[in-house]
């Protein structure tokens, strides 16, 4: 008996088995393909400087630029002013700005590389940080600062533009516009007359030196001193007691307090020659020795000229 030859139409279909088998494996290699380039992006998207969360009427900013020590760059500062407006459209009652739990420097203060130079004002009206401590200031509803670890610079004139501030006894606050050559401008002069004696500014701003947690408790920087363990806790109790309150009470006595703090009558020359003796600082020999040994990270040897 002769052999019998396969069906033709067999051929064909193991052909199509393995045609399909092919186009699944070519469809599975570009899936995985697409996952990895997600996966590079994602790698190489920077994180954000800073995180915000809403949890019922609380409002949380959390610093998070740790390998920069949070320094107040426009970037940070920016997203503060849109995190602020983002949560009033939410009607957020009370604002919690913070560093990540036990940091040692919750702000190293304003970039020194984003500082105006060439016979500019580096802290004028327009400039990041100003803008973020207006948006602070006139945000309807309690801002708490809860500070651990240093705060330098700028960031002691925002966390002072907050409406209160809770820290633990690892927390110092320093001001340091001298370490610079930098003329610090009248708005920021009137947030520290604002809430401390004229005497302890100006050992603050002469100096330079920290402020150590004890020290700024009884000088009224810090509205609370807390341990390290309980912080957290402390400023949630104290925020969720806040979010009580009627909101619409708590926004207009805030303004008000705001608009009689920052009124202060000064004669147009009186404010003419105290922004003249600004520009001969920030035009100085100096200002740019104050920036430049910043940079180069040594000390200064300022002149006097």
């Amino acid at each position: 008996m002769a052999e019998t030859s396969p069906p033709a139409a067999s051929a064909p279909e193991f052909d199509e088995r393995r045609t399909g088998v092919t186009a699944e494996t070519a469809e599975t290699a570009s899936a995985i393909e697409t996952i990895k380039a997600s996966l590079d992006t994602a790698a190489q998207a920077p994180e954000p400087v800073i995180l915000t969360e809403v949890t019922g009427h609380i409002g949380t900013i959390t610093l998070n630029n740790t390998a920069k020590r949070n320094a107040l760059s426009s970037a940070l500062l920016d997203a503060i002013t849109s995190a602020l407006d983002s949560f009033k459209a939410q009607a957020v009652r009370v604002v919690i700005v913070r560093g990540h739990r036990g940091i040692k420097v919750w702000s190293a203060g304003h970039d020194i590389k984003e500082l105006r130079r060439g016979h500019q004002d580096p802290l004028g009206y327009a400039d990041p940080l100003e803008q973020a401590l207006r948006a602070i200031r006139s945000y309807p509803g309690a801002v708490i600062a809860m500070v651990q670890g240093s705060v330098w610079g700028g960031a002691f004139d925002l966390v002072l533009s907050c409406d209160m501030i809770v820290a633990d006894e690892t927390s110092t606050f320093a001001i340091t516009p001298v370490n610079l050559g930098l003329p610090y401008n009248t708005t920021g002069l009137l947030h520290c007359l604002n809430r401390l004696p004229v005497n302890f500014i100006k050992e603050m701003f002469f100096t330079a030196s920290p402020v150590k947690a004890e020290a700024a408790a009884r000088w009224g920087i810090i509205n609370h001193l807390v341990p390290s363990a309980e912080i957290e806790a402390f400023t949630l109790e104290l925020s969720e007691h806040i979010a009580t309150k009627a909101p619409l009470a708590i926004a207009v006595v805030k303004e008000q307090l705001r608009v009689l703090t920052d009124f202060q009558p000064v004669a147009a020359q009186v404010f003419e020659r105290i922004q003249n003796m600004r520009r001969e600082v920030y035009e100085s020999a100096d200002y740019e020795e104050g920036i430049d040994a910043f940079l180069e990270k040594r000390k200064p040897n300022f002149q006097g000229r």
